[in-house]
């Protein structure tokens, strides 16, 4: 057995320890650039196309959402169009005395101008303020509805913290098929290239992790 003590065998010990601290931490980089290079594609996930009860229109990124939920309307998978109604700027602009008609207001528009009749349009409440908000008051008007099955229309990098909210908060309350707009011009292989992709990418990243710890972080009052 080799005794540690001897000098002859200390340089040896330290050159293998070397050897396997390198190892780990090359591999730890490579890990880390795979990670890094794949985080956006990692983001975008879709569902099946099937006939549902309603396409809903998550809140943001207008006028996209809403044209690809006219697209889906017009094909024939859903007889109505549910928007949700955020409770932002529209309390910080009335505090101020500005009058603020609400996103649902301009995707309502949209969609009418994409083909959609009025009265296939419908505006759920209560008020939402982040996407935890608009999953629960979608999965509750489905409920209403006795179940089935909804089309979540939102932008490519929110997909999939969309799909894992959905399984978190609503277990045994129908079924959500989420699709990304086709017109969302984020590139998940060169996510990095562009300020807004790099962001997007951060905040569904931060959103993941925050659904994953079971949404500890929570909107400021």
């Amino acid at each position: 057995m080799a005794d540690a003590g001897n000098p002859a065998v200390v340089p040896r010990l330290r050159s293998r320890r070397w050897l396997i601290l390198s190892a780990i931490g090359g591999g730890g980089l490579v890990l880390a650039v795979v990670i890094f290079f794949g985080v956006g594609r990692w983001l975008v996930v879709e569902d099946p196309l099937v006939k549902a009860t309603a396409i809903v229109v998550l809140s943001g990124a207008m006028p996209m959402r809403a044209i690809e939920a006219a697209k889906l309307y017009r094909e024939g998978y859903a007889p109505e169009i549910w928007l949700t109604h955020s409770s932002e700027p529209g309390e910080i602009l009335e505090e101020m005395g500005i009058p603020f008609a609400g996103e649902d207001y301009y995707d309502t528009r949209v969609l009418m101008h994409e083909g959609v009749p009025q009265e296939a349009i419908h505006v759920l409440a209560p008020t939402i303020v982040n996407t935890a908000d608009e999953i629960k008051v979608v999965a509750a008007a489905l409920a209403r509805e006795k179940g089935g099955a909804v089309i979540i229309v939102t932008t490519k990098p929110h997909t999939r913290r969309v799909r894992l909210l959905w399984r978190r908060l609503t277990p045994g309350h129908g079924r959500a098929i989420v699709r990304a707009a086709v017109g969302d011009p984020f590139d998940p292989r060169h996510w990095w290239r562009t300020t807004s992709d790099a962001l997007d990418v951060v905040r569904e990243v931060l959103g993941l992790l925050n659904a994953w710890a079971g949404l500890l972080l929570r909107p400021a009052q």
